[in-house]
């Protein structure tokens, strides 16, 4: 572009500014990328036209299908985007708006810079473009009952015990979306799925609610056991209306129970209704916005369709908790109920081996609640939490050892607890047995008549 004042050429760089805007203009219909730069080289060195054989008004005519193409260009843009605005689809915005920074990150840094500032702070729930159908929380047409539980500060009784595998893959998708806009700077997108597998009761909905925090976002659950209906077609329009509801705002969605809707669609006991949910789920889920996070969680990994599989950002399996996450999570579970509750941990950590977190949050409540309800100390209480008939006699001197040597109880209580000996729990030898008393006839004595006896 040239700009000319009072006798004076001020040359601005046009290959960045025309790079950009002729993205996805036609070379065919109007010229040739490499004629149009040829042309900016031509002019930027020759701004008056005095070395051209056609002079400035040859330049000028020769330019004009250029200006015609970045034209033509923007008002496209510019309908493009007003027109998805108007309709109030904010993810499709977001999506332009990201096609459009990824195009001029290199051209135009300071555009893509804006570009992407603005998608890092709208829109919000109060954003003019959201329409006010949109806040509606999805119901039931018949029962009008919400199907969406929303929790708007996701709320954790106590931080939640990962594996370091585990809070490896968790923290990396925390680690991705609060780092938006470093990854849209260099064309890429946050993990925008992921899906949750292990068995019930091992921290899935958990893990949720962690993310949802850290995040600063609202926890939207959707448990599609729930929301099945016997009428099937309605069911599958409460899961879109629930999805586009999701969709419009920047939060974290749970689906919950994911194996209740997509199963395999070759199990022929399924109906053909049911596997066209399947469909329209891997299209919801290809579809998902990097403004929000979409995540699935499901007991049954096996009854998964395989093609839900592969729309998944990252695929995470949550273990049954092994003996030292047990003892972490006791012990935060009873720090603020009593004094010992480092003592407790260990001796509950191998007496609940292969408990789910659920089951061991449960045991701890209820001994809590008859605390409450009896007085008392809750000792009294959490012991009885301990099954000494499943447990083998190594393991029982071992739990009366350290019930006593941590002070929990007494040697004479740990010994009526678990039925082991006082001398055991104190690590003496144990006495050899008496022999019992009267006379024993010794190997080789002779026999004696029986009058001579």
């Amino acid at each position: 572009m040239i700009l000319a004042t009072h006798g004076s050429v001020i040359l601005v760089t046009l290959r960045q500014v025309v790079g950009p805007m002729l993205m996805g203009v036609s070379s065919k219909n109007i010229i040739v990328k490499s004629e149009i730069y040829s042309l900016v080289e031509e002019k930027l060195t020759d701004p008056c036209g005095k070395s051209s054989a056609y002079g400035y008004k040859s330049w000028q005519k020769r330019s004009e299908p250029l200006v015609t193409a970045v034209a033509s260009k923007l008002e496209k843009d510019i309908l493009n985007l007003a027109r998805i605005a108007l309709s109030g689809r904010t993810q499709d915005v977001l999506q332009m708006v990201h096609r459009m920074a990824k195009a001029h990150r290199d051209n135009a840094p300071e555009l893509a810079t804006g570009l992407v500032e603005l998608m890092r702070e709208a829109p919000t729930r109060a954003s003019p473009l959201r329409r006010q159908t949109e806040a509606v929380l999805p119901t039931d047409a018949d029962t009008r009952f919400s199907l969406l539980r929303i929790e708007e500060t996701p709320a954790l009784d106590h931080e939640p015990v990962f594996s370091l595998e585990l809070g490896k893959s968790l923290e990396r998708i925390v680690d991705e979306r609060t780092h938006l806009e470093a990854l849209l700077k260099v064309g890429l997108e946050p993990t925008r799925s992921a899906i949750f597998t292990g068995p019930p009761g091992v921290g899935k909905t958990m893990a949720a609610r962690w993310i949802a925090r850290s995040l600063n976002r609202p926890l939207l659950i959707l448990d599609l056991a729930a929301v099945m209906s016997s009428y099937l077609g309605r069911t599958g329009t409460n899961l879109r209306h629930v999805l586009d509801y999701a969709k419009s705002m920047r939060c974290v969605l749970l689906l919950d129970e994911l194996d209740a809707i997509a199963k395999r669609r070759d199990d022929r006991g399924e109906i053909g209704e049911l596997k066209r949910l399947v469909t329209v789920l891997i299209q919801e889920i290809d579809d998902w916005p990097a403004t929000g996070l979409l995540l699935a969680a499901t007991n049954h990994s096996e009854l998964l369709d395989p093609a839900i599989w592969r729309r998944f950002d990252h695929a995470i399996e949550f273990p049954m908790p092994d003996p030292q996450a047990i003892a972490t999570f006791v012990k935060a579970s009873l720090a603020s109920h009593t004094e010992k509750a480092d003592e407790w941990a260990g001796v509950l950590a191998g007496a609940m081996r292969g408990k789910s977190f659920s089951d061991i949050d449960r045991d701890i409540k209820s001994a809590r609640r008859l605390t409450a309800i009896h007085g008392g100390d809750l000792t009294t209480h959490l012991k009885d939490l301990i099954r000494l008939d499943q447990m083998p006699k190594p393991e029982r001197i071992a739990l009366a050892r350290t019930l006593a040597g941590e002070k929990l109880m007494s040697q004479r209580a740990a010994h009526e607890f678990t039925g082991v000996a006082r001398e055991t729990i104190r690590g003496e030898p144990s006495k050899p047995k008496a022999k019992p008393r009267g006379k024993r006839k010794q190997d080789g004595e002779a026999q004696l008549p029986f009058g001579q006896r």
